[in-house]
């Protein structure tokens, strides 16, 4: 395949022993893009990254990484990807630069090579001012940002993140969001956070190990159809019959709440509640969210929990 693609996939199928985990992965990553992988646990979305890092053969359907094959050639493959796992990689008793030190050595790296790559690492991540700090010193954040510049050394085509903020305070998020945003290479990155998914380019989401919508994350929300109201109700399945035939909106049960979508919710909310009075505990309205589409497409709730 000659492509000019960061990652392409076509029928792309990967199993865990007999469950499949990926079924027919259609995904096309264009370079400096940055690309999200969003879906409750157990979509697929590690095992895609899994693939693409040439840690777990596809059982059918082709992976390429910036045009190499990742089954056929995973040596090139991996030549042209940096990646950052949930799980922290780092020497806590090195310093930060000892850390760059040693995993361009095992990259090859010697001399100006070597000296240029962790520069240009550091300046990525903005670490250029802690490059002699112990990384035991370092806030979580600060840490994080030194995973993907350990990624960056061997200037890779392709940045694969898997959870890349899982775990950190809201500070520490945005630290390492600044950094991702100024990356020249393309990312491909997991997550079961909407609001970091609309921070990329393009979003693909998952369930089940299929791609059940895509597209800019604007537009995605933009598909849900207005506001959207959570409705807490003792009986939410008698009430949805209800709203339908009192005002003819499709509305969803899911675990003991009512969810419907309305334009102009806010002028909504007093009508639900006076057609249904005694019967609706509480109503929250809010703007329509990427867990929103999830809901929409797959008629149930965006849960975490279980394997990736």
């Amino acid at each position: 395949m000659t492509s000019t693609a960061s990652v392409e996939t076509r029928g792309l199928v990967a199993r865990h022993g007999e469950r499949v985990a990926l079924e027919g992965i259609d995904l096309r990553v264009e370079a400096g893009e940055r690309v999200a992988l969003l879906g409750p646990n157990g979509a697929g979305k590690s095992t895609l990254l899994s693939v693409l890092a040439t840690l777990h053969p596809p059982a059918a359907g082709t992976a390429h990484v910036a045009g190499v094959d990742v089954a056929r050639d995973p040596y090139a493959a991996r030549r042209r990807i940096g990646v950052v796992f949930q799980g922290p990689s780092l020497d806590r008793r090195l310093s930060v630069e000892e850390n760059l030190r040693l995993l361009g050595r095992l990259y090859g790296l010697a001399g100006a090579a070597l000296e240029g790559g962790v520069a240009d690492a550091l300046g990525r991540v903005e670490l250029g001012d802690r490059r002699r700090d112990r990384v035991s010193t370092l806030s979580g954040g600060l840490a994080r940002r030194l995973e993907i510049a350990r990624a960056l050394l061997a200037r890779p085509a392709l940045l694969l993140l898997d959870e890349p903020t899982a775990g950190l305070d809201p500070a520490a998020r945005a630290e390492v969001w600044e950094a991702i945003e100024a990356l020249p290479a393309a990312v491909l990155f997991a997550t079961h956070q909407g609001e970091e998914a609309e921070r990329a380019h393009r979003a693909l989401i998952l369930d089940q190990g299929r791609v059940v919508a895509e597209g800019e994350p604007a537009a995605l929300k933009a598909s849900v159809g207005g506001d959207v109201l959570v409705v807490e109700a003792q009986d939410a399945a008698g009430l949805a019959d209800l709203v339908r035939e009192r005002f003819g909106v499709e509305a969803r049960a899911m675990d003991g709440a009512l969810v419907l979508e309305r334009e102009r919710g806010h002028e909504f909310v007093p009508r639900l509640v006076e057609a249904f009075p005694g019967r609706i505990r509480s109503v929250t309205l809010r703007q329509p969210t990427l867990e929103d589409v999830f809901v929409r497409v797959t008629g149930r709730r965006f849960r975490v929990r279980g394997s990736t």
